[in-house]
């Protein structure tokens, strides 16, 4: 539930000695943190005050509010605005905000959706994959050829001599997309086929024996695109609130 909380006269009082400038002002919201995040909404109020929405999509967003906030009638909304001390006016932009986000994300970046996961294919597909890992090239040696040859299965080895985490699984990590595990784990998983056994590999202090399960190639389906025109859009918003923040401080 949206709360809008009316500061105390003693807590205006305060920030008005403490901020009695703009200069005290940054300072203070720099002091606890906050002016980051303020430059951000800040950014995206800018970007936003074009989009447009229809008088449709403004009431259904507006009875969409309403229900969450169980104001059930006209007068139900009327008491709520009194309490927080709002008009429609301002109200109507507070809850169409997300909804005006989302459309400008589009706008903005929607036709590079496709050669973005192109570019980001690689580290999206997932795997499942199956790991032991031991310290000693010789143990890492015999446990191979114990699987290759079928003497004991892979699970089985990897519950009672694998040195990680993994051993509680029997080895199986995964569904994980490519960009998670360590990059030699990766290029070696991406070059591999489901089924077969990888000889063992130094990595770090550690020496691997790696077995693909199965390989699942990311889809630009809508659940994806989503994601993709968020980081889009993250990037974009971490790169103008880290050149306002810089200008901020030039300036003062």
């Amino acid at each position: 539930m949206v709360q809008i909380l009316q500061p105390s006269f003693s807590l205006l009082t305060t920030l008005r000695d403490r901020a009695s400038t703009v200069d005290d002002l940054l300072a203070l919201l720099k002091h606890y943190g906050l002016l980051p995040q303020l430059l951000r909404e800040i950014l995206i109020d800018q970007e936003i005050a074009a989009i447009q929405l229809t008088s449709d999509e403004t009431l259904q967003a507006c009875q969409q509010f309403y229900q969450q906030q169980q104001l059930k009638s006209e007068a139900d909304v009327q008491a709520w605005l009194k309490e927080k001390n709002l008009s429609r006016d301002q109200l109507e932009p507070v809850i169409t905000r997300t909804l005006r986000l989302e459309r400008y994300k589009q706008v903005t970046w929607g036709h590079k959706l496709e050669p973005y996961f192109l570019e980001r294919k690689a580290r999206l597909d997932r795997v499942i994959y199956s790991l032991i890992r031991v310290k000693e090239i010789g143990t890492a040696q015999e446990l191979y050829f114990r699987i290759q040859e079928g003497e004991e299965s892979f699970e089985k080895i990897a519950r009672e001599h694998s040195l990680g985490a993994e051993a509680e699984t029997g080895g199986l990590l995964g569904p994980v997309e490519l960009g998670v595990p360590h990059p030699a784990i990766a290029k070696l998983l991406l070059t591999s086929q489901p089924g077969r056994l990888l000889p063992p590999t130094r990595l770090n202090e550690w020496f691997v024996i790696l077995r693909l399960e199965k390989f699942l190639p990311a889809q630009l389906d809508e659940a994806m695109q989503q994601r993709l025109l968020n980081e889009l859009f993250e990037n974009w918003l971490q790169e103008e609130a880290t050149k306002a923040l810089a200008s901020i401080d030039t300036d003062h």
